[in-house]
């Protein structure tokens, strides 16, 4: 009976151990991405729909390695023109994943004059539809930063200039502003490359946000990407191109030798090791020696 019972207790022990294995924060690695700081030289419009003023999304990439992140925070700066940081009423953080993933290949879905693209490549473009999505009042909380009155980026792609060839709608100054975004409820990614959607609602009339662009590539203090991945450009897309995106560069600004850019955003958490590779550990654990059987007392001692 007290072999059954030692058994027992060691098996306990070791269950518990691996519930403790799967459980503690001490095993997740911090994770941070950071594209740097505006470089002035583009801003591009982005909003969720709202009365009197359709859907603008601008979208710029990032990728996770190695296992699940969660992601619990990240920062975006850009412009407010015709209004000011006050006349914020929303924010919306989409994340995508890279065509032709999460995507209507074949154009088997709405209206007839979507049958074909309608840009010049969906090539390393985000995916039609969202992967996942926060919103401000259920999942995500925020809080602005007015880093400067009267920034200046020396072009911009604002509402109705998603055009191919037009070459951006010129110079725009507003009050430069960084958002600080809490998730409320987390994002969790498995590893893939992905572009991070933020959108902000003003309700002023006339007020719109235009995301900051970063340097491309990347320069310190941003983060450089992993080997083996490529820093796609920002991309961007309303109501009426929906599911296509242009790229800001290239497609919108053109030219014979065309410019590229980033989005001035960063994200923070930390990578979780999968379950199977903390049920491992466990085992591996239990193996030298955290169950062991109890010796029997040899008889006639």
């Amino acid at each position: 009976m007290k072999l059954i019972q030692a058994v027992i207790a060691s098996s306990a022990a070791a269950a518990g151990m691996l519930c403790l294995l799967c459980s503690t924060p001490a095993l997740a690695t911090p994770f941070t991405f950071s594209t740097g700081n505006p470089d002035g030289k583009m801003a591009t419009a982005t909003r969720p729909e709202s009365a009197g003023k359709i859907e603008i999304e601008s979208a710029d990439d990032f990728v996770l390695t190695g296992s699940t992140t969660i992601i619990d925070s990240a920062t975006f700066t850009g412009l407010v023109t015709g209004a000011t940081a006050a006349d914020v009423v929303a924010v919306r953080v989409e994340i995508y994943r890279v065509f032709p993933k999460d995507s209507d290949v074949a154009r088997t879905s709405g209206p007839p004059t979507f049958s074909t693209p309608q840009v010049p490549t969906r090539v390393n473009s985000p995916s039609d539809v969202a992967f996942a999505e926060r919103n401000s009042g259920s999942d995500l909380t925020f809080s602005i930063n007015v880093i400067q009155n009267g920034f200046t980026a020396n072009n911009s792609v604002q509402p109705g200039g998603i055009q191919l060839a037009s070459g951006g709608d010129g110079a725009v100054t507003g009050q430069e502003v960084q958002f600080d975004v809490v998730f409320t409820t987390p994002l969790s990614l498995p590893p893939d490359h992905y572009f991070f959607v933020p959108q902000v609602e003003i309700s002023v009339a006339g007020g719109e946000f235009l995301w900051l662009s970063a340097p491309k590539p990347i320069v310190p203090p941003g983060t450089a990407f992993p080997l083996g991945f490529t820093d796609l450009q920002s991309w961007t897309r309303d109501a009426n191109l929906d599911p296509d995106w242009m790229r800001v560069g290239t497609d919108i600004v053109d030219g014979a030798a065309p410019p590229t850019f980033n989005a001035t955003f960063s994200l923070a958490g930390e990578e979780v090791p999968e379950p199977s590779t903390l049920a491992l550990l466990g085992l591996a654990l239990a193996s030298v020696g955290l169950v062991r059987l109890p010796r029997r007392r040899a008889r006639g001692r």
